[in-house]
């Protein structure tokens, strides 16, 4: 690796330095009740030279986003960086600061927007931006708008369908996808040289309180012109690309490209590794096409992520590379599967050329080449590679056993692979020994050498979420499964936000159709304060719902506020406790809507991943 690339090119660093004003005394953040949510002392460790256990190629992006504080990018925008995940950017308007993403949780935000107000002076949040619909980029929205009366007449922009993407990505398949960010930012890791460095992106994701201020604008056309206090922006709507719902920004009074982030300083995922549907490689690589068309005198591109870049050239030649590096995997990909090549073959085979392979800013460190060019093939073709074997597989607890008789028993496979591992062949080991801890969980040699193996494939892995994969999973297999070392709280301001009917698709997905089997239920869900009627029935184990008239014939009618509803679904209020307050009037069988409840599966979300 470094052979490979060119470490003594240090403008990067320049760069993440350039514009810098201060930073914060203490960079820890806590909450009220002092839970850490941001320390990065902890990140002290990542001084001088790459250890052997980190590649040195995600240790030098680790080395950037540990550059922090508060930065000028232009006479009147500013950036602080490196105090969550994401960025926060202030616009001077006429009469207050315009924020671009609020970060993920009010209290980075808080800390954020502290330490500009020192520094820049205290004035008011007079509009906000949202760029994109993921979390850290609208999460921290109540540290700067804290209460109805901050926000009240404050614009607050967003990308048509922001609402719906933003508070729906992670319901339906919350779960397991939350399970699953456990391993992709290392949240079960503790941070130090043999265990999370850098997620790639940042620093790392961003436990902490989760809110959201309701936009009242939305942008549907590229290019929609508005002035908020003053500022001229120009936005480019950019659906389906990094996000569901997500626009670039230009400041054409000072030749600034907010690229959001389509544009950021790493390879970025087509497919993110804690789940979530596949991006469109080819529209995103055509929204930066469009962008040099729109904005071809930009001289400044920021994001919502790392650093800035200077100058016309070079901002025309950044917004290329990351153009070309999608479409790139796009085209390759498809020109190999029309040669009959399977997704694993594609990853193996495929290569960037040098022109885009040699740029740290398109390097694996958040997604890759071989997990992004799987991902162009499922978006085309899906899980099945056409292979009959792969049709119908057996379940991996199903089939490890046989493997494991085939190669000749536990102890003659574990032999070979302590070979195989001697002689590096880590990636090999992997597939061979997880049949064994399949087959045996409780074999404790080979949860241990597997283990070993995964340490191994962590220490070499450019990206800082297959690191921490590969290191989660170690932990699990000599710890067990871990639950969360915090507790992420969301707020009823984002559930207020999510249509009634999204609810109940998330019941749908709870009930358990063995026992649902036979059962004809009908219930009315009246939001008293919305004038909403929601008719939910089972029929053949299957919950429908619909906005309608209550029914006459419903078993149960219950009587709520759509507040109250809020409230019980992020745990400010629970459901028993809801109907001993009066908060909730149920008419009819009550034992009909306890029955109801009954049939709906409790999700636990420290389930298995690297054992039966």
């Amino acid at each position: 690796m470094l052979s490979q690339l060119p470490f003594e090119d240090r403008s990067d660093f320049e760069n993440a330095r350039r514009g810098f004003i201060a930073a914060l005394e203490e960079p820890i953040i806590r909450t009220d009740a002092g839970a850490e949510v941001w320390n990065l002392e902890r990140f002290a460790f990542q001084q001088g030279d790459a250890p052997d256990s980190v590649n040195p190629s995600l240790w030098r992006q680790a080395q950037l986003n540990l550059i922090h504080g508060l930065f000028e990018v232009a006479d009147g925008i500013y950036q602080v960086r490196g105090y969550d995940l994401a960025n926060m950017t202030l616009v001077r308007g006429d009469t207050g600061w315009i924020v671009i993403d609020p970060m993920t949780t009010r209290e980075t935000a808080t800390a954020a927007l502290g330490l500009a107000f020192e520094h820049l002076g205290e004035r008011p949040v007079t509009a906000l931006v949202y760029t994109h619909s993921h979390v850290d980029h609208f999460g921290g929205a109540r540290g700067v708008l804290p209460d109805l009366e901050a926000a009240e007449g404050v614009p607050v922009i967003a990308p048509e369908g922001f609402v719906v993407e933003a508070v729906s990505e992670n319901v339906l398949a919350g779960n397991t996808m939350s399970r699953r960010a456990a391993y992709m930012f290392g949240f079960l890791l503790d941070r130090g040289s043999r265990e999370h460095v850098d997620s790639g992106l940042g620093k790392a994701s961003t436990p902490g309180t989760f809110g959201m201020v309701a936009p009242t604008r939305f942008i549907e056309e590229t290019p929609t012109e508005l002035v908020l206090d003053g500022v001229r922006m120009i936005f480019q709507n950019t659906p389906g690309a990094e996000a569901p719902a997500e626009l670039m920004v230009y400041l054409p009074d000072w030749k600034a490209l907010c690229g959001a982030e389509n544009v950021s300083r790493v390879q970025h995922n087509l497919y993110t590794l804690r789940g979530a549907k596949v991006r469109d490689a080819l529209r995103w690589s055509g929204y930066l096409h469009e962008a040099l068309g729109l904005f071809p005198e930009a001289e400044i591109l920021f994001s919502s992520h790392h650093w800035p870049t200077w100058g016309r050239e070079a901002v025309v030649d950044h917004l290329k590379s990351q153009r070309d590096l999608y479409k790139y995997i796009h085209d390759q990909t498809l020109r190999l599967a029309n040669h009959g090549r399977t997704p694993r073959e594609i990853a193996e085979e495929i290569r960037l050329p040098d022109s885009l392979a040699k740029r740290f800013a398109n390097r694996d460190y958040y997604g890759t080449v071989r997990h992004n060019a799987k991902a162009v093939y499922q978006h085309y073709f899906g899980w099945f590679d056409g292979n009959p074997a792969n049709l119908d597989p057996l379940p991996p607890e199903a089939a490890a056993p046989r493997y494991v008789e085939f190669m000749g028993g536990a102890d003659q496979l574990l032999e070979n692979a302590r070979r195989s591992y001697d002689a590096g062949e880590y990636r090999f080991v992997a597939m061979v020994l997880n049949h064994l801890v399949f087959a045996e969980p409780e074999n404790e040699a080979a949860r241990e050498l597997l283990a070993d193996t995964y340490d191994q494939l962590g220490y070499r892995a450019e990206s800082g979420p297959w690191r921490d994969f590969y290191l989660s999973g170690a932990k699990e297999l000599r710890e067990g499964a871990i639950g969360l070392p915090f507790r992420a709280t969301g707020t009823s301001d984002i559930a207020s936000a999510m249509p009634s009917s999204l609810f109940f698709d998330a019941l749908a997905v709870r009930l358990n159709g063995e026992e649902a089997e036979g059962e004809d239920v009908v219930l009315n869900f009246a939001f008293s304060d919305l004038g909403e009627n929601h008719v939910v029935w089972i029929e053949n184990a299957v919950l429908h719902h619909e906005e309608a008239p209550a029914r006459e014939d419903a078993d149960a009618t219950v009587r709520l506020p759509r507040a109250t509803w809020d409230r019980v679904v992020v745990g400010e209020q629970s459901l028993r406790g809801a109907i001993l307050a009066g908060d909730i009037d149920v008419d009819g069988n009550p034992l009909a809507l306890i029955g109801f409840f009954a049939l709906l599966d409790r999700f636990e979300p420290d389930f298995e991943i690297v054992r039966p």
